[in-house]
């Protein structure tokens, strides 16, 4: 079985070296030591010294020099949307005091299905969208240097 042995962060490599990808969602997506199966169908072990949280575009290194892609997988999420720059910080204000994992985009922010919490910021003005989009949440002000895999 192959074996990918280094996670190399989008941008630091050449995804046109990809001899495969692989697509996880956000949950699958950090690991250390793990077995896979591409897109293609072939099984490989992700066997990295520490525990990654891989990004869409991040590239696996497998120990004979090739590269397999890696692709965040579109997930079932709500789409939060404000009336204005400030609303959305406000409504951002209380998805982070309820611990939530949560996507800051420019114009909106995307949080996992739950419709208590999306019950609570309908109460607050946002409409909300149910969407299938890849979902990678901020790392958090205690993740180990974000999102480098050096």
């Amino acid at each position: 079985m192959k074996r990918a042995t280094e996670a190399v962060a989008s941008g630091d490599w050449s995804s046109d070296d990809a001899l495969d990808t692989v697509t996880l969602e956000f949950d699958e997506r950090h690991r250390r030591r793990v077995r896979l199966t591409t897109d293609a169908g072939d099984d490989f072990l992700l066997d990295l010294p520490d525990a990654v949280a891989l990004a869409d575009g991040d590239g696996l290194r497998l120990e004979d020099g090739g590269w397999i892609a890696v692709v965040a997988a579109p997930e079932n999420l709500m789409e939060v949307v404000a009336d204005s720059p400030g609303h959305l910080v406000r409504l951002a204000w209380h998805i982070g005091n309820r611990h939530l994992q949560a996507e800051l985009l420019e114009d909106r922010i995307h949080i996992r299905l739950d419709h208590v919490i999306a019950e609570m910021l309908r109460g607050l003005g946002a409409e909300i969208l149910e969407v299938s989009a890849p979902f990678q949440p901020e790392g958090g002000a205690y993740d180990e240097g974000g999102h480098s895999h050096g």
